[in-house]
């Protein structure tokens, strides 16, 4: 096994804590919401042990990243400057990037953004969605405004996950009451054994509102999120008490003011993107999701029509049973595809 070593990285305004292992040219792994550099734990290895150098970076905002309080510093561009400075830091000219929930939007922007110096790029949960950064029913690449279609999704006595989060307080509020046992129920809800418990098999053919709706997605009032989850005392199968007590411990010292702000600056994000509306993501590509992953659901249009905007895609892979955690919940099944796709790279 390669040494794993950590680092920081000075990046503009920001440091960056990353984590790498293995030599060779460079793949840049961004986690995702309520995650750190530690969900690719089972991917740095296998990549490092391919001839790569993986570095896992916990985004600003998390872990021992730098934290900013002003949302204005979590926009979907400074956050894309982050992980090319983190390529140039490294000493390197090119990478490709690997994303999942949040990073995956991140990771595409970079690719869509910067070409030049992102070769390849690898989307887990949330396929390629443009401006609109996370693909949804109705708006499948940004065609309308977040506040717009959030409103709608939700309902009219409940608000959309994205909102609530965004809001910071009731958020902040409700994980301070228990903040392991928040994660726990967190990655329990929208894993794939807690679909299978729900007795789904899948949940690709099922209305994707009515999912949003019934689920812990979408909040009433007044209430929490967690009053909508209903975790069992059993972890999932893949995540151990360790790795909880790792997120735990994380989120804990960190807080969640800049977890959040990602959400309270989606609007913002949008807005900042709309002179790319329209214009094609050039670097190869390839998209994994869940057949038990609310968001791949919602992706289902932008999966489709996916080669109007990605004329380099190589292909959209759906594995069987699995949530939205995809990378921790099947991660020999994500390695296999991720290097197969690093083979094939020019």
């Amino acid at each position: 096994m390669q040494q794993r070593s950590s680092q920081f990285l000075t990046v503009g305004s920001a440091r960056i804590h990353a984590v790498c292992e293995g030599e060779g040219p460079l793949v840049i792994l961004v986690h995702g919401f309520p995650e750190s550099w530690y969900s690719w734990r089972h991917q740095l290895s296998a990549l490092a042990e391919a001839g790569y150098q993986a570095v896992a970076i916990d985004l600003r905002g998390y872990g021992r990243s730098s934290k900013f309080l002003d949302s204005e510093y979590y926009l979907i561009k400074s956050v894309v400057e982050d992980i090319v400075g983190v390529v140039r830091a490294l000493g390197a000219s090119s990478a490709v990037v690997v994303g999942h929930d949040w990073g995956t939007m991140i990771a595409w922007t970079a690719a869509w953004l910067h070409p030049e110096i992102f070769r390849g790029v690898v989307g887990l949960a949330i396929p390629f969605s443009g401006r609109g950064l996370i693909a949804l029913p109705g708006s499948p690449f940004g065609e309308r405004s977040p506040e717009d279609i959030h409103k709608e999704l939700a309902g009219p006595d409940q608000q959309f996950y994205q909102d609530y989060f965004g809001s910071l307080a009731p958020a902040i509020r409700e994980f301070e009451e228990d903040s392991g046992g928040w994660i726990r129920d967190v990655l329990w809800a929208f894993s794939g054994e807690s679909m299978k418990a729900a007795g789904f098999s899948g949940l690709l053919d099922l209305p994707q509102v009515d999912i949003i709706r019934a689920s812990a997605l979408s909040i009433p009032f007044g209430a929490r999120m967690r009053d909508k989850m209903h975790a069992p005392a059993d972890l999932p199968v893949w995540l151990r008490t360790d790795d909880l007590e790792f997120y735990t411990q994380e989120f804990e010292r960190s807080g969640m003011i800049g977890p959040f702000s990602y959400y309270r600056s989606i609007q913002n994000s949008w807005e900042q993107l709309e002179s790319h509306d329209g214009t094609q993501l050039r670097p190869p590509a390839m998209f994994i999701g869940g057949e038990c992953d609310v968001t791949t659901g919602w992706g289902l249009e932008a999966i489709d029509r996916v080669g109007e905007f990605v004329p380099n895609y190589v292909g959209s892979h759906i594995l069987s049973g699995c949530g939205h955690w995809i990378q921790q919940e099947r991660p020999e099944e994500v390695n296999e595809l991720v290097l197969g796709f690093m083979r094939e790279l020019v």
